[in-house]
């Protein structure tokens, strides 16, 4: 494992599922680690003991990333922490399950807010503070470009991250900062539990994986944590599928 001894990462909504992976991942390789959540704050500091225990200065900031007038805490935090950041994860994400044709402005503003604008003001808040040579990686997941029942906001939303995250690869390029994109397919969380139907999807998801399986969080953290070491310097802008092959039928 690359070392990242001496950087400094945040990872949004990093207190479980895939976010806690690559928190693990980035404090094994020696890196300090923000790990931003909303909702349960034993479950942070759970993962905050966890991640000290690996040797990580760790801290955890409370903080819904949709209300966008409070996202300056977990920047003002992180400054006056540890005075930069070299690593920027967003993956904290929310969403209302609907058809297309159902979708309001509730279900519509709380994707678009948490998952596509949050990202981009993550960015706008924190760019200041990352130095030549900072990584960015964004999450998103197969609705972007597949239909799957009853995520149709969430999935537009999603889409909206890709295309950020192309567009902010050019724009801070000039700054030697890579900023990519992992898409991950089925995972086996929590979040994959609540949507519709699980039961059917899941055994739907296994028929048709070639690898006969869903994915781990560990596989995409791996994936994630690999866009953040020098290996992948020379790779900005893209989206990488972590599926098990899925798509490919």
């Amino acid at each position: 494992m690359q070392s990242l001894k001496g950087k400094v990462a945040l990872v949004t909504g990093g207190t479980k599922g895939i976010g806690k992976a690559v928190a693990v991942r980035l404090a094994q390789a020696g890196a300090d680690v923000a790990v931003n959540y909303f909702r349960s704050r034993d479950t942070a500091d759970e993962t905050v003991a966890e991640l000290k225990a690996l040797g990580s200065d760790a801290i955890a900031i409370r903080s819904n990333v949709g209300k966008h007038e409070l996202l300056h805490k977990i920047f003002d935090e992180i400054r006056e922490k540890y005075g930069r950041l070299d690593i920027l994860i967003s993956n904290a994400a929310l969403g209302l399950y609907t058809d297309a044709l159902k979708i309001d402005d509730k279900a519509w503003d709380l994707s678009m807010h948490t998952n596509a604008q949050a990202f981009l003001l993550c960015v706008q808040h924190c760019i200041d503070m990352m130095p030549t040579g900072s990584r960015i990686v964004s999450l998103s997941s197969l609705g972007s470009h597949r239909y799957i029942n009853g995520y149709s906001a969430i999935g537009v939303s999603k889409a909206a991250v890709e295309c950020l995250t192309k567009y902010l690869a050019y724009e801070l390029a000039p700054k030697r900062i890579n900023v990519n994109c992992v898409s991950g397919g089925f995972i086996d969380t929590d979040a994959l539990k609540i949507f519709p139907s699980y039961d059917e999807m899941f055994k739907e998801v296994v028929r048709r994986t070639p690898f006969g399986r869903v994915g781990t969080p560990d596989e995409v953290a791996g994936v994630v944590f690999f866009l953040c070491t020098e290996d992948a310097r020379w790779i900005t802008g893209q989206t990488i599928i972590v599926d098990g092959g899925y798509t490919l039928a």
